[in-house]
């Protein structure tokens, strides 16, 4: 691998430089050979040999520079003051086979100087979960971190229960998270000018060509955090736990928690089990992305050339942003082109689906089953399963709008639809119950469930012979959707 580890030459104030702790006994969960492959890990012999030593925190290369890093954050809208990398470890910083920089960060692996009231340890089920999330949101083309691989081990870690500990090596293109910044303003103010010019030269190098660098770099930021959360929505993707610390300065989706794919549509869904008011709901998420950029930006107003009128020129393009990007997408996701006709006809769907709790994903893709039954017959089968949930009222609901929609795709561009739309309409997310039959046979020491359904989401848009019922079948539509603990 093509080491690059500038982090550590920054500050001491911003790190600790640690070993990790060793888990007892470490074993393959799973390793992903693509990822490997990107990183040029594939190629080191040893690293090969030895990947299992080294996510269980027993072998450490020479070339790596293990640190743990400060930061801080608002939390459920309030001030947590410092946070910073409890349980995780940020081991190497390399560039990988497309040019890219990636950072190497092994969470589950010990006590850090920031563990506050944590044991510095993962959990298997939490640990699967954000591993077979990363790689689903990756394959999906939403910029999210991913993963090499996770061990499990004899390590026992005790949550509402005694579990197995594990370790997960989480590959990101940042770990730096808004939170830093906000670390920087409370506790170190005088590094906020070197802070920022490393933020710029490692992730926005363009924006020095910019008359103020410091704007340009914001305003990137704000942008890429709109299109990221835009991707969620249309994906039907519910982070769960969106505190400043858990945004990425990358716009890159980082922190796997209580997070879960839609399944019955529900805009208010809450996903997360602690989220007693429903801040980060599904719906919630793109007004909580603005928020949080909001208390972020105003720390840069300590910079030269830097005003209040500024900063809200930079925050201001958000919502436009984020509007271009998702009504863009959710008409590619029903074929049809990027006009207001398409738009009304694309929220009339929504509403259909939402007044009928149907299944988000697999909704869409039945659309596919109405153009073109003889192409699509799972679609089509799809299709069937939908309408015959339907009651009589909504049934002629769904001809009137069928019809509509069906009148706005041309005859002549009837294929070009189709492709979008399967381009744009996964078969496979990576549902609660999927992801819980995995950690249950994982559990029993049967990883052979986890490497399924991370097979089965390397391609989420076609139709796989490995899939099962179960992987597209929705929860019962009088059952509430499964919540998710932010215990890992």
């Amino acid at each position: 691998m093509r080491y690059q580890n500038t982090y550590v030459t920054l500050d001491t104030r911003l790190y600790h430089e640690q070993p990790p702790t060793p888990l007892e006994r470490p074993r393959a969960g799973h390793f992903n050979t693509q990822v490997a492959q990107q990183l040029g890990w594939a190629e080191d012999d040893t690293l090969m040999a030895r990947w299992v030593e080294i996510l269980g925190g027993q072998y450490v290369p020479a070339e790596f520079r293990p640190l743990a890093m400060a930061y801080a954050g608002h939390q459920f809208g309030q001030w947590a003051g410092q946070l910073g990398d409890g349980r995780g470890l940020l081991m190497a910083q390399v560039i990988d086979n497309n040019e890219q920089r990636q950072d190497l960060h092994l969470k589950g692996i010990g006590l850090t100087p920031y563990s506050r009231m944590g044991d510095g340890r993962a959990v298997l089920r939490s640990t699967i979960r954000e591993y077979l999330c990363g790689h689903a949101l990756t394959q999906l083309d939403i910029p999210s971190s991913n993963a090499l691989g996770f061990v499990v081990s004899d390590t026992r870690v005790r949550r509402e229960r005694m579990e197995a500990g594990a370790a997960l090596m989480r590959v990101a293109d940042s770990h730096i998270r808004l939170g830093h910044v906000e670390w920087i303003a409370s506790f170190a103010p005088d590094l906020l000018g070197e802070f920022t010019d490393y933020m710029i030269d490692t992730y926005y190098p363009e924006c020095r060509e910019s008359e103020i660098p410091v704007l340009a770099f914001l305003q990137a930021v704000v942008a890429r955090t709109a299109r990221m959360i835009a991707d969620w929505q249309l994906i039907g993707f519910a982070h769960g736990v969106m505190n400043t610390d858990n945004l990425s300065i990358t716009g890159s989706t980082l922190d796997f928690g209580p997070f879960g794919f839609m399944e019955r549509f529900n805009p208010a869904w809450i996903n997360n089990h602690s989220d007693h008011t429903g801040r980060y709901a599904y719906q919630n998420q793109p007004a909580i992305g603005h928020w949080n950029l909001n208390v972020w930006l105003p720390h840069f107003m300590r910079l030269d050339g830097v005003t209040r009128d500024a900063l809200a020129d930079c925050l201001a393009p958000y919502e436009a942003t984020f509007m271009q990007h998702y009504q863009q997408g959710l008409c590619q996701k029903l074929g049809l082109p990027h006009r207001s006709e398409s738009l009304s006809v694309a929220f009339e769907w929504l509403t259909l689906l939402e007044d009928n709790s149907l299944d988000y994903s697999n909704s869409f893709r039945a659309l596919l089953g109405l153009l073109a039954p003889e192409d699509y017959p799972y679609e089509h089968q799809l299709l069937t399963t939908m309408t015959a949930e339907l009651s009589p009222e909504a049934q002629q609901v769904w001809q009137d709008w069928s019809a509509r929609y069906i009148s706005l795709i041309e005859s002549s561009k009837l294929a070009e639809a189709q492709a979008t739309m399967q381009a744009h309409n996964p078969v496979y997310i990576l549902r609660n119950s999927m992801a819980q039959r995995a950690i249950t046979a994982a559990q029993q020491g049967q990883f052979e469930e986890v490497d399924r359904v991370f097979t089965l989401l390397a391609n989420p848009y076609q139709v796989q012979d490995i899939a099962t019922e179960l992987d597209t079948l929705p929860p019962d539509p009088h059952a509430p959707q499964m919540p998710i603990s932010c215990s890992s």
